[in-house]
């Protein structure tokens, strides 16, 4: 089983209460998420807010259009420092996403550590290098360019 990292770091124009209120809302998700991805949240949320132990199942179609149930829970929380996502149900063998928030002199910076592991051994690995690695980074770089947007 290959294991592999992805790190971003991005700094926002605002307050430490603002990114963290927007970031820790599930339903911000989608706002952040390209829309080809299909990305819709089915379970029906008790609160806007994360907590610990919370499940949330989505929809999502990351490849060819075909849509996929995927479930995470979110196993950690420190209030306006950082939460944990991880997949119980989905495409991956690991995924385990470290979100960190930080505040700054020149606002707030965010720190996103996604461990990773594609499935099917070294058909996964070599899935990684050829294609899921790029589609990660399509997907935060697009997640980048929105939150620039919302937090002008």
């Amino acid at each position: 089983m290959s294991v592999f990292q992805f790190k971003k770091e991005q700094l926002l124009n605002a307050s430490l209460s603002e990114v963290w209120d927007f970031i820790s809302s599930p339903s911000n998700l989608k706002l952040i998420t390209p829309e080809y991805m299909g990305f819709d949240i089915q379970s029906e949320q008790t609160s806007n807010k994360m907590y610990e132990g919370q499940i949330i199942v989505y929809k999502v179609s990351p490849l060819l259009k075909i849509p996929m149930t995927w479930v995470t829970e979110i196993t950690h929380v420190k209030e306006m420092e950082y939460f944990v996502d991880e997949q119980l149900i989905g495409p991956y063998n690991i995924w385990h996403h470290e979100h960190f928030i930080k505040e700054t002199e020149n606002g707030v910076l965010m720190n996103d550590i996604l461990t990773y592991s594609p499935p099917f051994g070294i058909l996964g690995k070599m899935a990684n290098s050829l294609m899921i690695k790029q589609k990660i980074n399509q997907i935060f770089d697009y997640r980048e360019k929105k939150l620039i947007e919302i937090f002008k």
